[in-house]
């Protein structure tokens, strides 16, 4: 089930990135092009949305490119968390029920976190970090 994260997004759901982290040097990414990537996803997920032939689709939950695989995990409330790991990773969309989790715990219970604005919180940062490890990821 070992498969290695190379980085984390959290798009709000008004596509704005709230949240970045890289977990491999070779994913390193500007930060203009990581708000571009949210954008895009955000505006790409709503129009796939729009335009399924099937009911009930909730956008793209998975890309998949020769060097990489993104992993979407839209939330309830229109959030998303990407998850970009290693090609043909197994237990992605567990792994980010799992960050869910967290995410809930640490950063929607913060009392001093105000919604869709930028995450800046350290034990969500530390409890991502140590899930991976956990998990194999890193």
């Amino acid at each position: 089930m070992a498969s290695l994260a190379l980085t984390m997004y959290v798009i709000n759901k008004s596509g704005g990135l709230v949240f970045s982290k890289d977990f491999a040097e070779v994913a390193r990414v500007e930060l203009n092009d990581s708000l571009r990537l949210a954008s895009i996803w955000h505006s790409l997920n709503a129009i796939s949305a729009q335009l399924s032939p099937l009911g009930g689709c909730n956008g793209i939950q998975l890309l998949e490119a020769d060097t990489f695989d993104l992993h979407c995990f839209e939330t309830p409330t229109g959030t998303k968390l990407l998850l970009v790991v290693e090609p043909q990773a197994q237990g992605v969309p567990g792994l980010l029920a799992r960050i869910y989790e967290l995410y809930s715990d640490y950063v929607l219970k913060n009392p001093f976190y105000e919604v869709e604005q930028v995450i800046k919180c350290e034990l969500f940062d530390e409890a991502l970090g140590a899930l991976l490890k956990q998990q194999g990821g890193l």
